[in-house]
């Protein structure tokens, strides 16, 4: 039995979105400070959670049973299971213009600053960008390692391109296709939190395709280019030769 007041305080903290006999799990907002160039900057985090076993997550009132999702947690290794996340910067539901991200994590550039690749340095200039605009959402998510192959498989594919293979022969040698990714659960988040139509921040064609097909009010895109070097630029060339990313210039900052 959990506490009544646990159950209480994190009631109204957490949200499902039902789709297809299936749940997403929505926790938040939570006041995340983040440190940007020095200056603090007070975002609003979310995270969420896929979930396939939703029997009983209904009460017969039609309200959910947060005991229920809560308990079933401590029986799950979700340590050992990615989970997304959303940063969310101002008034996000309401406000006319905003800024969006889908943001595909990477183990070695966001967390290690590797220049293998631009994805730390995209990581931070659209969280930037964000705050810069006034209103916007940065959602990272957490099962697009190497553009979905996971990151062992990851290590395996950069030992080939360290051999000569460019990103896309390297995942298809591997046995994979060049893009596994998935944004279904990330649109569901998204038109959850806003309807008002959205800016992607992207040059990839592909992200702009999904919201768009997936009905998500998407007005427009933005291109992010920058922290271009010696150790990245055929992983950038090959981006926009092999996989359609749009040819975008450094920004003026």
């Amino acid at each position: 039995m959990i506490n009544e007041k646990v159950v209480s305080l994190l009631k109204e903290k957490i949200e499902v979105i039902e789709n297809d006999g299936k749940s997403i799990y929505l926790v938040g907002p939570i006041q995340l400070p983040v440190n940007l160039d020095g200056e603090t900057t007070i975002f609003k985090w979310y995270c969420w959670l896929h979930c396939e076993d939703i029997e009983g997550d209904v009460c017969n009132d039609g309200s959910y049973n947060i005991e229920r999702i809560i308990g079933k947690l401590a029986s799950s290794n979700l340590a050992e299971m990615q989970q997304s996340s959303v940063l969310v910067y101002g008034d996000f539901e309401q406000s006319e213009e905003t800024l969006i991200r889908m943001h595909s994590i990477c183990h070695t550039g966001d967390i290690f600053g590797s220049k293998r690749c631009d994805c730390g340095y995209q990581l931070k200039s659209a969280m930037k960008m964000i705050a810069a605009q006034g209103s916007g959402a940065l959602f990272y998510l957490a099962n697009h390692e190497g553009r979905g192959i996971g990151l062992f498989s990851k290590a395996l594919a950069y030992i080939l391109q360290e051999e000569g293979f460019d990103t896309v022969e390297a995942n298809l040698n591997l046995g994979f296709v060049d893009d596994a990714r998935s944004y279904e659960d990330a649109i569901l988040v998204l038109k959850t939190l806003r309807s008002k139509p959205v800016t992607l921040i992207t040059n990839n064609p592909r992200k702009l395709d999904a919201l768009q097909q997936s009905g998500a009010n998407v007005s427009g895109r933005i291109p992010l280019w920058g922290d271009f070097s010696e150790y990245n630029e055929k992983y950038l060339e090959t981006k926009i030769v092999r996989s359609g990313h749009f040819r975008g210039e450094v920004p003026n900052e």
